[in-house]
């Protein structure tokens, strides 16, 4: 419900601070009074672009806020999504700054317009003659079928079981891609990898096998040279160890008579030792260095095909060649994971499949219960409000294609007058009569689904003072289960209100503004009665007054 609205700096308003009720509210004036002044200035809390000719002030803020009863709508995941405080009574604001930038607020938070929009959208409906084209939209239509058939939850379920659905179609059209993609790599890769396994080189060590290769191809140099080696040592005459152990002998005498030298005979003694284990060590090499020719082959075998296996991918080491064997095996196994994959999504879309087309009959069967009232409905309304020929043929056909809200075809046909054809309502029906259907259709809505507060713009225009009536009086209805709003220009409807606003102007020195007035009942029998006769009020227009308002 729109409790309060605040105006400040908009077209020719100045300051505006009005509070509103629950019930019908009547909202009158004189033409060019401004009261679509209010329709602007109110249009813009609910997300439209701002039109800058319309700030009175150009070098100062405009501002204009409303503050909204939401404790009978259920909003708070609305908020929850969009990470904005809920408050009982929510405040929306826009600002229009001097450089021309506006912004916007919900409780004090900054939002951007679609949000400011989205939000708007599920509290106030403001409905002017023109804006009649949502009643051959598809989405409105359905909106009407699925309050009357109450299938607000088996919506929502088949809603989400087809977002499932699309999601699954999205996956496995991303699967069959890959799987084709994976089928062109899949020779090239296993062939890759299998060269890889047969080579056997990805345990191998590749220093140990060079080392062994070096070894292998100069045995017979290093056996000449470990022979030389001995003979070094072992000489009889000039070998190391003969001089050395002459050494020894030498300083053992020495080391009796100069203490200094016992140190040197120990140092000798040391390397003597050394040098035995050296001339054994040399000996162990001889005796099993022995050329292999076998041997040789395969270590040269094997070390080509590491370099192969180097070259062709680009690496240079085996751990590198180990990380690309890891990501060919990947890839191999990718091909058969998506096999399974594929069933897997293949089955959840069956499901998904079975359940829409269960919800959908669900639904088809909800909605056709209710066509045949809802015609007669309408029929009865439009007949009080001047369309008593109008004949209306709501057809609900079964396609093969999950749609957005189930698998109907809806048409809303309309037979205006006598001998006439059925046509869709954006060609069988003038702007009034939509006008007048659009009414009829809000307050049908209105007994079945909590509709956001709904403000109709001289929707009575060229309609009579007996139809006129009746409008006032469906729109007096409508107030009991949510907010009413109606500009208007006549009697009859505005004596039908629960509180009446008069838009005037008012002149202050060489400055027009717009003002807007709560009425009392004194008041409000002045306006009605100048609404009858003119600005000047008789007796008799004064008791044709009071008549209407009792």
């Amino acid at each position: 419900m729109l409790a309060q609205l605040y105006i400040k700096n908009y077209a020719l308003i100045d300051e505006l601070d009005v509070n509103f009720d629950q019930g019908f509210t009547i909202i009158t004036g004189e033409t060019g009074a401004g009261k679509s002044i209010l329709l602007g200035g109110l249009s813009l809390v609910l997300g439209k672009r701002v039109d800058f000719s319309n700030i009175k002030d150009s070098s100062k803020k405009s501002i204009i806020e409303c503050t909204f009863s939401l404790k009978d709508y259920d909003l708070t995941p609305f908020f929850d999504c969009y990470d904005l405080e809920y408050e009982p009574e929510t405040i929306i604001r826009r600002e229009v700054l001097p450089s021309g930038k506006s912004r916007a607020f919900i409780n004090d938070s900054p939002v951007t317009l679609a949000v400011l929009e989205a939000l708007g959208q599920q509290l106030i409906d403001i409905h002017a003659q023109h804006e009649t084209l949502s009643l051959a939209d598809d989405a409105f239509q359905f909106q009407i079928i699925d309050a009357l058939a109450q299938t607000h939850d088996l919506l929502n379920n088949y809603k989400d079981t087809l977002a499932d659905y699309k999601e699954n179609q999205k996956k496995l059209e991303s699967l069959q891609n890959q799987q084709q993609q994976s089928k062109k790599d899949y020779d090239y890769n296993s062939f890759l990898l299998q060269e890889i396994e047969e080579a056997q080189v990805l345990n191998l060590d590749l220093k140990t096998l060079e080392s062994q290769y070096e070894t292998l191809s100069n045995v017979d140099y290093i056996q000449s040279e470990l022979q030389f080696a001995q003979q070094i040592l072992s000489h009889e005459d000039v070998g190391v160890s003969t001089q050395l152990n002459e050494l020894k002998q030498r300083f053992n005498k020495l080391k009796d008579v100069s203490s200094e030298c016992t140190a040197l005979f120990e140092r000798i003694l040391s390397t003597q030792i050394e040098l035995e284990d050296i001339f054994t060590e040399i000996e162990h090499h001889q005796n099993i260095l022995e050329a292999n020719p076998q041997l040789l082959f395969e270590t040269e075998n094997q070390l080509k095909k590491i370099n192969d296996l180097f070259g062709k991918h680009n690496v240079q080491t085996i751990e590198e060649l180990n990380f690309v064997f890891e990501e060919l095996s990947k890839k191999v196994k990718h091909l058969t994971s998506l096999d399974a994959q594929l069933e897997s999504v293949n089955n959840l879309l069956l499901k998904n499949i079975k359940k829409l087309n269960k919800i959908s009959s669900t639904l088809s069967a909800k909605r056709n219960c209710v066509l045949i009232d809802l015609q007669d409905e309408l029929h009865l309304l439009l007949a009080d409000l001047g369309m008593p020929n109008a004949v209306f043929k709501i057809e609900l056909q079964p396609c093969s294609d999950f749609l957005f809200n189930g698998k109907d075809v809806l048409k809303f046909l309309l037979k205006a007058n006598k001998g006439g054809q059925f046509l869709p309502l954006n060609k069988g029906a003038s702007g009034g009569e939509l006008s007048r259907i659009m009414l009829a259709v809000k307050y049908i809505l209105s007994k079945h689904q909590q509709l956001p507060t709904i403000m109709f713009d001289e929707i009575d225009t060229g309609v009579s003072g007996e139809i006129s009536n009746k409008m006032a009086s469906i729109m007096k209805d409508m107030s009991q289960y949510m907010q009413v709003f109606t500009i208007t220009h006549l009697p009859q409807i505005a004596a039908k209100g629960t509180h009446h606003f008069k838009v005037f102007k008012q002149d202050f020195g060489t400055t027009t503004t717009t003002q807007l007035a709560k009425l009392n009942s004194d008041e409000r029998l002045e306006e009605i009665a100048q609404m009858l006769g003119g600005k000047e009020i008789t007796e008799t227009a004064k008791q044709h007054a009071q008549q209407l308002l009792n």
